[in-house]
């Protein structure tokens, strides 16, 4: 989008609470982050975001091993499953804070067992929700996605740029976006 951001990672534990559900997980998850790192710059705008992997009443996370990134794959395999991420933006000086969630139904291809080994081969899985990367290598195995695609990557833009303009974070000038002072 052009923005000039620092990366500035949150300590805050992500584990669920027992008995959340996963929309109010991601959107406490992403508040957390937001006012974890704002606290840290108060005068700054901040944007803190969780994407998980829901199937088959689970949430999927980033798999630690070749047999649990197996196992995710192969639980994906041939159904559709959902993506949710939560997103928050505040400046703690001005007092303005908003959070939402967007959620994404994502069909995953009947993968064989040569694949799913194939694809874990390649490093890919290891750092992504559910295993997999919509926008790599991943690709070959979406067969259908209804809902935002930037979501599935990892955060909803349409969705966040328009909270962005309602709390006043940036403005859509004549030669772009701009970030409010």
């Amino acid at each position: 989008m052009g923005f000039d951001v620092d990366v500035i990672p949150s300590e805050i534990d992500e584990r669920p609470a027992p008995g959340e559900f996963p929309r109010d997980h991601v959107i406490r998850l992403a508040r957390a982050k937001t006012f974890d790192v704002g606290a840290q710059y108060p005068d700054r705008w901040v944007i803190g975001a969780d994407t998980i992997v829901y199937a088959e009443g689970t949430i999927l996370g980033k798999p630690k091993s070749r047999e649990e990134a197996s196992e995710m794959l192969g639980l994906l395999s041939g159904r559709e499953h959902e993506v949710l991420s939560g997103f928050s933006v505040c400046h703690l000086k001005k007092e303005r804070e908003d959070q939402d969630a967007v959620q994404t139904s994502v069909k995953v291809k009947s993968l064989t067992g040569e694949e799913i080994e194939w694809y874990i081969g390649t490093g890919e899985p290891f750092d992504k929700a559910g295993a997999y990367a919509i926008q790599g290598i991943g690709s070959f195995m979406i067969e259908s996605i209804h809902g935002s695609y930037t979501n599935v990557v990892g955060l909803p833009m349409c969705e966040l740029i328009q909270m962005m303009e309602r709390l006043g974070a940036i403005t859509i000038a004549e030669f772009g976006l701009r970030i409010a002072e």
